[in-house]
């Protein structure tokens, strides 16, 4: 069988989470040892203990939950080594933004040290591109494409309103200024949307607002060095496949400030051949918006060992 996984972004974290599989798997524990050991401190820690409002910033979320995926990685990467049946490979990984750091890693093309400190300084860069306050983002229910790019046009403050996650038919995320955002939640409805909700977050991620966080980041991008991935990454900018250094560092410096392309994202692994997706780290919410862009693909969380034995059974073909 043919199948990807995938890793979540922000959003997907929560106080507690894989301490089933890390007690479960000791390389996932030492996952976050490793971690530990490449930021400064404790991220176990933080993350069985918080508190939460720790865990929720930017700077600490995002490679905690880089620490996840890679965690959850090791594990189904244990038994791929051990399976004397010879389990297959996944043909391809993605990951929905912070996470195509974590596809970058899985695949071998970005150490594991290397990518926390990028993601840190990720989240520091994009939490100081707009004062706390300024930004948002919002949850755009029951347009189309077209619909929510023709509702963000026409918006008339002035202020910046633009789709950045193209998340699933129906469920398009926007981002932009305060200012666009009160008239989004005001107007919405009149524009033909069934809601627009407004997201606990305080950055505006993938829109214009992040260009000059995106330009820093490519300067630290330049330093790392990126192999060629052992297994295709889909890159969020165009759901296309990279395989050149200075490709790669590209697209993660364009994703920061442009949307990510989710929908075609999946659309692309399925067309390839992809029979089954694995949700490969800790939440369901990948696995979600999966149903709601074609039903039909088998999707299962790995976060717990239910998920992991359910995923393997699938992939062995004794489900």
């Amino acid at each position: 069988m043919n199948y990807a996984l995938l890793f979540p972004g922000q959003g997907s974290q929560s106080l507690g989470m894989l301490s089933a599989l890390a007690e479960a798997y000791p390389v996932a524990a030492q996952t976050w040892s490793e971690a530990s050991q490449a930021l400064g401190y404790d991220m176990a820690k933080l993350v069985n203990e918080g508190p939460v409002e720790d865990l929720n910033r930017t700077e600490k979320t995002q490679p905690a939950l880089l620490a996840a995926g890679i965690a959850v990685w090791r594990v189904w990467q244990s038994h791929l080594n051990l399976d004397k049946n010879g389990l297959p490979a996944p043909a391809a990984f993605a990951g929905h933004s912070l996470g195509e750091y974590t596809a970058l890693v899985a695949a071998g093309s970005l150490p594991f040290a290397d990518a926390l400190k990028l993601v840190q300084l990720r989240g520091q860069l994009m939490q100081s591109a707009v004062p706390a306050g300024e930004g948002g983002m919002a949850a755009v229910i029951g347009l189309d494409e077209a619909g929510v790019e023709k509702l963000c046009a026409a918006n008339p403050t002035g202020a910046v309103l633009e789709p950045v996650n193209y998340n699933a038919p129906g469920q398009i995320v926007v981002a932009g200024q305060a200012a666009a955002l009160e008239w989004l939640y005001a107007n919405a409805k009149a524009q033909g949307a069934r809601m627009a909700m407004k997201l606990p977050v305080s950055v505006p991620s993938h829109c214009s607002l992040m260009k000059p966080a995106a330009e820093k980041l490519m300067a630290q991008l330049e330093k790392i060095t990126f192999a060629k991935s052992a297994i295709p990454v889909l890159h969020n900018l165009d759901a296309q496949v990279r395989s050149e250094a200075d490709g790669i560092r590209t697209a993660l410096r364009d994703q920061l400030h442009k949307p990510v392309r989710w929908t075609q994202t999946v659309q692309n692994l399925k067309a390839q051949g992809i029979a089954a997706m694995f949700e490969c780290g800790p939440g369901k919410v990948l696995a979600g918006l999966n149903k709601r862009i074609d039903a039909g693909i088998k999707t299962i969380s790995l976060e717990d060992t239910a998920g992991l034995e359910q995923a393997l059974q699938l992939v062995k073909g004794t489900a």
